[in-house]
């Protein structure tokens, strides 16, 4: 029998090791951890000035060692330190060890599992050589030093894991034939005698068996394989890990120096809808009863239909639907009374899965290019294109209001002290704490006129303290979190910020539907129906 509660921890601990590894190697490159033994407690201002650093970005990196504890982070009022704790005093001497993972970090774009290009995989398998023998780690007999050695571990081997299950997954290594028989490797690949090495490794670790020269998964793997997708959107973010050195000391906008009608080089879209919408399907089924109420009530007292803002790959769309046809009155009167879909989003990539994805379906909609920004350009659009009133559907989205385009808030409250312990950037320019909730408040005031009808429902990602997150390894993905936003400047609020900052434009949560995900202080997810009292 598979323990799943120490299963999940290693998948955090995994994606973890993805965001920590990079940072603390730059960091450790240009001197400013071994800086912390001379004075243990730094100012911000201070560390970005002796190393010219892009204080923005240096801030994100410094609050991802405190949340794996290396560091502990003090916020008064807008003024940040960093002190070295004693783990971080201990970990000083195991950085090297990480240096292989970043190696291999630099070439993962070329990690091929079709082709298998000879220096990516090179890499990756003389990692699992080294692996295999614990990396040479004696592990010591104090328990505190021993943790630390086998979450170094648990880094390293998210680093094999990680890459190697998203491609697999994308390439439908996990469909249901696979994981329910054995098969030899020609099976699966064109280059078996290199695909049997990963299988090698997935069988050191117990998440194959083998017999004669076949493969079949263990519960153990088959746990992992159902969960490839939690991996997704961390991997998809390795073009913006491998230039933590850039982002943090040289040009900031190295990912975004790219021409209007370029695809994004700082993330693999086409992996981060598909992870996305692998991983976000858990929350779907939460909202439904929210759904299904206002989808019951009397014809003229229901929306028109949904608005998904920033619809990924149509999932989310596709589960609503499925969910008033099948489930609410609304579903037994679609031919009188049909249901308007509306589809946004500011990415093509992600438009054109929505609209092939909603069309195997049998579903129609409207897919549209939309900023979120700017919910007036978008309601003029639907008026005058397609004579629909943006006031008439629900708005809903799954995690997007953090990825709002920055802009300076136009009202800014000089007496707003912060309750965020975010880091946040532009460009690699630090935004103060009180700045992006001002900027939040803006921008949940542009939607307010359009949502005030039938609520403004949203599932989102947050954010938690570094010292929350750093006794609480193993329970959360939030380092991983806030590495992936902090560098491509996003900006995820803890759940009680994005409550306090809604109500001051009128837009509460009804506690009916509020639900957090872990139901834990360290949640990262929320799901709200915002509307006026």
């Amino acid at each position: 029998m598979i323990n799943k509660k120490e299963l999940r921890s290693t998948i955090f601990k995994h994606l973890d090791g993805l965001a920590f590894a990079p940072v603390i190697v730059s960091l450790d490159n240009k001197g400013i951890l071994k800086s912390f033994l001379e004075n243990k407690t730094q100012f911000l201002a201070d560390v970005t000035k002796k190393f010219n650093a892009n204080e923005g970005y240096l801030n994100v990196a410094l609050r991802i060692l405190s949340s794996q504890g290396v560091l502990l982070q003090n916020i008064n009022s807008e003024e940040i330190s960093y002190s070295l704790t004693k783990k971080g005093e201990i970990m000083l001497t195991m950085i090297p060890l990480y240096q292989d993972v970043v190696t291999f970090l630099k070439v993962s774009a070329k990690y091929d599992l079709k082709n298998f290009e000879f220096e990516p995989f090179q890499v990756w398998n003389s990692i699992f050589i080294k692996f295999k023998d614990n990396y040479g780690i004696q592990f010591s007999e104090d328990e505190e030093i021993k943790t630390i050695q086998e979450n170094i571990l648990t880094h390293i081997e998210g680093y094999l894991v990680a890459p190697t299950i998203v491609r697999l997954g994308m390439s439908g290594m996990f469909h249901k034939y696979f994981m329910e028989t054995s098969f030899r490797p020609e099976e699966f690949h064109r280059h078996p005698e290199k695909f049997i090495q990963i299988l090698h490794f997935f069988t050191h670790i117990g998440w194959f068996t083998e017999k004669k020269g076949t493969f079949q998964f263990t519960d153990k793997g088959l746990f992992f394989a159902k969960r490839a997708a939690a991996y997704g959107v961390t991997v998809s973010y390795f073009p913006t890990f491998s230039k933590i050195d850039e982002l943090v000391f040289g040009d900031a906008s190295v990912l975004r120096n790219i021409l209007d009608n370029e695809d994004e080089i700082h993330v693999d879209r086409e992996m981060n809808v598909w992870g996305s919408g692998g991983a976000h399907s858990t929350y779907f089924k939460v909202i439904d009863s929210i759904i299904i109420e206002l989808f019951n009530k009397p014809i003229n007292e229901q929306p028109k239909g949904i608005l998904d803002m920033g619809c990924g790959n149509g999932a989310f769309l596709q589960h609503i639907f499925n969910v008033i046809d099948r489930q609410t009155l609304r579903g037994t009167m679609l031919d009188e009374h049909p249901l308007c879909l509306v589809g946004v989003d500011y990415n093509q990539t992600a438009l054109k899965v929505t609209r092939g994805n909603l069309i195997k379906a049998d579903i129609w909609a409207k897919v549209i290019w939309g900023d979120i920004g700017k919910p007036d350009l978008l309601a003029k659009d639907l008026k005058e294109n397609y004579e629909i009133d943006l006031k008439d559907l629900l708005n809903v989205r799954t995690f997007l209001d953090h990825n709002r385009i920055w802009e300076e808030p136009k009202r800014i409250n000089k007496d707003r002290i912060s309750t965020s312990k975010g880091a946040f950037a532009y460009r690699g320019k630090r935004i103060a704490n009180h700045l992006v909730e001002d900027n939040l408040l803006n921008h949940l005031k542009k939607w307010t006129p359009f949502v005030k009808k039938f609520g403004l429902l949203i599932i989102e990602l947050h954010t938690i303290s570094s010292s929350l997150a750093a006794k609480s390894i193993g329970k959360t993905a939030v380092t991983a979190y806030d590495a992936t936003h902090g560098f491509s400047d996003q900006y995820i609020v803890e759940i009680d910020t994005l409550h306090k900052i809604s109500e001051e434009v009128g837009l509460y949560p009804d506690e009916k539907y509020f639900r957090k995900f872990p139901n834990k202080d360290y949640a990262t997810v929320s799901i709200n129906l915002l509307k006026e009292k």
